[in-house]
């Protein structure tokens, strides 16, 4: 694909088509959540082209060029992150942490630079801090589009348990951008996860035929054994995943295992990601989702990865018809 198309796709994902400022909900007893929603209003507005003046020179504002979410998944951040991205002016350009490295991967770091510097806005959600070389590379890659004038908001998971010890998160991404850390705004986001607050656990897995039956019964579903599934993806580069779930409806599973092979499980967790990202439901078989990574890998530097997986995947799980 050219270019020009690769960055067009770069926007929201289709569950937040209805993200606005005015339809995020901070919680009361959480006041960090309407800070952050004002920071981010205010950095909105100061997106807008800086008018020309005839006589004399205007200088640029001195605002900061970027904000940064940090905080536990489930608080609110991607809402926020794209209420922002449809309140900028285009050219604009949203994706994941993971989703940047792959068209850098795709088009070349040259071309990528090429591709974003004329955008007003760069989007990054879930800003990944346990891959160093993947953090230097779109760290260095920030730096350049910040140098021609393009402004920049991300988003990052930090662990609930780990919010407080030393702000973890924010130190380390801005330690990997030593160049533009006097230029971003660090918003803290706390909360509880509000996909699951209140709620019961994950549904309990049906059996095969189960599976079988329900996906028979929706128009665009997909029937897969979970081993055929790993090995497909493990043949599938992670940038085409979200065409390889476009249009489903519906994604049945069965004999679902916990995933011990760590490439294997975050291959899942992409995956996963693109799942939620369109809003389609899992009925599955086997072991319950929430136990699909185990206690070895949940102990591991991509325990926050593993953890959102788990998340998403038990609110779809909820969304499944019955």
């Amino acid at each position: 694909m050219p270019p020009g198309s690769l960055v067009a796709a770069m926007v929201p994902p289709p569950r937040f088509d209805g993200a606005r400022f005015d339809t995020y909900r901070p919680d009361p007893g959480q006041p960090s959540q309407a800070a952050a929603l004002e920071v981010l209003q205010q950095f909105a507005a100061g997106l807008a082209p800086t008018p020309r003046r005839v006589f004399g020179r205007k200088r640029e504002t001195a605002a900061r060029p970027g904000v940064y979410l940090d905080g536990g998944f489930g608080v609110g951040k991607t809402h926020l992150l794209t209420s922002l991205w449809h309140a900028a002016p285009a050219p604009k350009a949203y994706g994941t942490f993971v989703e940047l490295t792959h068209l850098v991967g795709a088009l070349g770091f040259g071309a990528t630079v090429d591709a974003l510097s004329g955008h007003r806005l760069l989007a990054i959600d879930e800003f990944e801090l346990d891959d160093p070389g993947d953090t230097v590379l779109v760290s260095s890659l920030l730096a350049r589009l910040v140098e021609s004038g393009v402004r920049v908001a991300a988003t990052s998971n930090t662990l609930p348990g780990s919010l407080g010890e030393g702000r973890f998160a924010t130190d380390d991404f801005l330690r990997e951008i030593t160049s533009l850390s006097a230029h971003f705004t660090s918003v803290r986001v706390d909360g509880d996860d509000y996909r699951h607050r209140g709620l019961p656990p994950a549904p309990a897995p049906v059996d095969d035929a189960g599976v079988a039956a329900r996906t028979d019964q929706v128009t665009g579903a997909t029937c897969d054994a979970f081993a055929d599934l790993l090995s497909h993806l493990s043949q599938l580069h992670p940038s085409r995943y979200g065409a390889l779930v476009d249009e489903v409806t519906l994604v049945g599973l069965t004999g679902v295992r916990p995933v011990a092979d760590q490439a294997a499980a975050l291959r899942l967790v992409v995956l996963v990601d693109r799942l939620y990202d369109r809003d389609v439901p899992v009925v599955a078989s086997g072991v319950p989702l929430d136990q699909v990574f185990p206690a070895e890998l949940l102990a591991g530097g991509y325990r926050k990865k593993y953890l959102r997986a788990v998340s998403r995947l038990t609110a779809l799980a909820r969304q499944a018809p019955a």
